[in-house]
């Protein structure tokens, strides 16, 4: 069982929704309605805010458990437990698609290379592929990182992440939670770094447009060798 799983009841107070991540992303939606797909939804908060203005939203997730509080909670919208690299098997097309939360970093850049083209082929033409991942190309400069704290639960629990083992080819993520000093899980998975310019890349040889790569959802700048996230917005051109 992965740390997800283990975690699924404390992830939408860890990870609340973020009415400036709700605006973002709403910005390349259509104007009204729509067809939505979130690749790792999580707890499904933010299919759930979605289809509660109008969209058609379907999210999917690896793990059972983030699937089953999601269907639980948001029941008009849609969700699947699925691995990201198993999206053939969804025969509609979306006016976007969007993955958030450095999700994208789970899979190895061949993987990804391999998955553009089904997102593509998910995307009506002009559509939209949004995604998060963290600013790699400031993290590979360092030897290892930790991340602020959590706490959890009235400050009963700590929740905690750190890189380790950083380097170009594999980043090990350590997470663990913590009750007093009491350790209820401890458990660590490999990420898959790339820099801007290799996701760039393979972007524009499957097909993809960049408009737009940011440090946050404010549409801050993005500066390779600052502490941030990457915000990466391409379009499905439709010319190819």
């Amino acid at each position: 069982m992965s740390f997800y799983s283990e975690f699924y009841k404390q992830y939408e107070e860890a990870f609340p929704l973020r009415e400036e991540v709700v605006g973002f992303l709403r910005n390349y939606f259509p104007k009204q309605g729509g067809t939505i797909l979130d690749l790792g939804c999580g707890p499904g908060h933010y299919c759930g805010r979605f289809q509660q203005e109008g969209f058609s939203m379907m999210g999917i997730d690896l793990d059972e458990k983030m699937i089953e509080a999601a269907r639980k909670r948001y029941p008009d919208a849609r969700f699947e437990c699925m691995d990201m690299n198993g999206i053939e098997t969804i025969m509609e097309k979306f006016d976007t698609v969007y993955s958030i939360g450095n999700v994208v970093a789970h899979i190895t850049p061949g993987q990804l290379r391999t998955l553009l083209p089904e997102v593509r082929k998910l995307l009506h033409p002009g559509g939209n592929w949004i995604f998060q991942i963290v600013n790699w190309d400031y993290l590979l400069t360092l030897e290892r990182y930790t991340f602020p704290v959590k706490t959890l639960e009235g400050e009963s629990l700590t929740f905690h992440r750190e890189y380790e083992d950083i380097s170009d080819e594999h980043v090990t993520f350590h997470t663990f939670m913590r009750s007093e000093d009491k350790p209820l899980f401890d458990e660590r998975l490999s990420l898959y770094p790339l820099r801007s310019d290799g996701c760039l890349n393979l972007h524009s040889a499957a097909g993809f447009y960049n408009t737009g790569l940011y440090a946050d959802f404010n549409k801050k700048e993005y500066v390779k060798d600052a502490g941030s996230g990457a915000v990466y917005v391409f379009r499905n051109d439709a010319l190819k």
